[in-house]
């Protein structure tokens, strides 16, 4: 009774402070006043449902269950359930959510595992479908957290009932098992676990949505085995038809997000649609971010008057998400980005950092050979655990600048307050575009357009533009050097001069064979005389060269460094005032 009493306490204090349910209105996605709201969201991949790519160990356990069992050989059952525990502990906890909506999300994406909220259907008896505690418990709070900073929570079901797709690893598919379209009793499990969280959550209007299945990936009729060339979809329409009549038997408040085939965006059959109150989610990666890459969900949007939501989208360069989002801005169209904590992640929000210890495990499991002691390994694993929690992470400014502030405006922002005199880390450029912040040559992937895999920065560290940045060992380092650098690219420093005067720069600088050459550039037009990097014999050799004369004037100075020959490497640059 007390728990009761309890639930119905912060049921009353939500529906007091809330704008109320979201809902469609025609084309648009509004609050219970009727104004218009664009999603910003996160989807909190990985935490309910793993991916091997996240965890790296996509070359040998990409589904969830491999990698479970991978980790129950080298730790037991027992000790396989402590890691799980603490992972999912440590993986969404209240100090992430708060983290999310002091950096600008208004909402976060659930990727839902069902098999936390009912068991498979081989472990049920006698038809009957049961209930398991942890997955609503973990759904209860993460609701609640977002109430407190007035966040939509929307619940996804990543990994349905037997998988949804031939892309195993998305929706834990396991090939030896009836998967959801194979297996009648799956799809009525899915349906009544939608109609379950219907009844629980009918009356929470944090609760933004029910995006109802996840990127289904499935050739019913057709040769393309993630059923790209679907023309009728029959099963998934029939499929979300069943769910959306569930859930409208317990509750017609919420709003329904409906996914086509081919990972969310082949709508071919699906319509018409079936429900008021509903709305179209598709998926956008590596193409280019053009009107044309969404026309098709914008003639639907306007063909059958239905809201369009960006449900999944992320994995590449900060040039790539400002695109994208100014893009769907632009169009009305909210978004949920993806994902928020991955193992040594430049392209996220946030990084996992990754101990020496685990590539030790990577390996075994990898390769085989000498199995690492149980100790060993629970130590490692456990230790990996604790590093997604939130203040274990390390956050990636430069990404979220991207999403957020670069999307309405060019200008550019000191990604930290650079003091002359005084030492500046080359990777420590300003924050912003492509052209604006720095010029790189490689600094997007468009592969689904291109059919080539382009790396935006080949040393896939620190941050996610198109700067090439590798770890640096070198006295004097913060960590991180500016590398393959190419002839004719720039880097934009925004400093604070303490007085008026001339400076010396010392160059920290290393080369294996070729000789560079930079110059800097003041923001008045004025121009410094370029200076000759020889090579040091070694790109792990480093060397210092002064440049001197460089005259600034007191207060903020933007300076670009230009590299008319590249080939070297980049420390940093040391500005010492010239003693008269």
């Amino acid at each position: 009774m007390k728990k009761l009493i309890i639930t119905l306490q912060l049921l009353l204090s939500i529906a007091g402070s809330a704008q109320g349910f979201l809902h469609r209105d025609g084309q648009n996605i509004v609050d219970g006043n009727g104004k218009n709201v664009i999603l910003r969201g996160l989807g909190v991949g990985g935490w309910m449902v793993q991916e091997g790519y996240m965890l790296q160990t996509q070359p040998f356990a990409s589904p969830q269950y491999m990698i479970k069992q991978k980790i129950q050989e080298v730790i037991g059952e027992e000790g396989t359930k402590e890691f799980y525990a603490a992972y999912k502990a440590n993986g969404i906890t209240k100090r992430d959510v708060d983290s999310l909506a002091k950096w600008g999300f208004n909402s976060i994406r659930l990727p839902m595992h069902y098999n936390l909220y009912t068991p498979p259907i081989e472990q049920e008896k006698n038809g009957k479908i049961t209930w398991i505690e942890e997955g609503f418990t973990m759904t209860d709070n993460l609701v609640k957290w977002c109430a407190e900073n007035k966040m939509y929570l929307i619940l996804d079901l990543h990994a349905a009932p037997g998988g949804q797709g031939n892309d195993a690893a998305i929706s834990d598919y396991d090939t030896t098992k009836p998967s959801l379209w194979q297996s009648e009793d799956n799809q009525k499990k899915m349906i009544a676990l939608w109609k379950k969280l219907a009844s629980r959550y009918r009356d929470n209007p944090w609760i933004g949505a029910y995006d109802i299945i996840n990127e289904p990936n499935w050739n019913f009729t057709g040769t393309n085995k993630n059923g790209c060339d679907e023309n009728a979809n029959g099963p998934l329409r029939d499929l979300m038809v069943r769910v959306t009549k569930a859930i409208r038997e317990v509750d017609t408040n919420h709003l329904i997000f409906i996914e086509g085939n081919c990972w969310g965006n082949n709508y071919n059959g699906i319509f018409p649609l079936w429900d008021e109150n509903m709305a179209l989610s598709f998926h956008k990666y590596w193409n280019y971010n053009t009107t044309a890459s969404i026309q098709k969900m914008l003639d639907y949007r306007k063909q059958y008057n239905v809201p369009i939501w960006l449900g999944e989208s992320g994995e590449n360069s900060n040039v790539w998400f400002k695109d994208a989002l100014t893009l769907v801005e632009t169009n009305n169209i909210g978004w949920a980005f993806w994902p928020m904590k991955k193992i040594e992640n430049i392209a996220g929000v946030t990084s996992v950092t990754k101990i020496p210890e685990y590539d030790v495990l990577l390996k075994y499991w990898k390769d085989g050979g000498e199995k690492p002691s149980a100790d060993f390994a629970k130590k490692t694993l456990m230790k990996m655990a604790d590093n997604y929690k939130m203040e274990n992470l390390t956050v990636k400014p430069d990404v979220i600048d991207a999403m957020f502030r670069q999307v309405q405006t060019n200008d550019t922002k000191p990604y930290k307050k650079h003091i002359i005199p005084g030492k500046i880390a080359a990777t420590l450029y300003d924050l912003g575009t492509n052209g604006k912040a720095y010029s790189d040559t490689d600094f997007v992937n468009y592969r689904v357009e291109t059919g080539n895999f382009e790396e935006w920065n080949k040393g896939n560290s620190m941050r996610n533009d198109g700067v090439d940045i590798l770890p640096c060992k070198n006295s004097g380092s913060n960590g991180y050097q500016v590398s393959f650098i190419e002839d004719g690219e720039w880097l934009q420093y925004t400093v604070e001069v303490s007085k008026s005067n001339v400076y010396n720069v010392a160059i920290r600088y290393s080369s294996e064979n070729l000789e560079g050459e930079l110059h800097l550039e003041i923001e008045n037009g004025k121009k410094s005389e370029p200076i000759t990097l020889a090579p040091t014999g070694g790109n792990d050799k480093f060397k210092t060269v002064i440049l001197s004369g460089i005259e600034l004037k007191k207060g903020t100075n933007k300076i670009k460094v230009f590299f008319d020959n590249g080939g070297f490497n980049l420390n940093y640059l040391d500005f010492s005032e010239v003693k008269k």
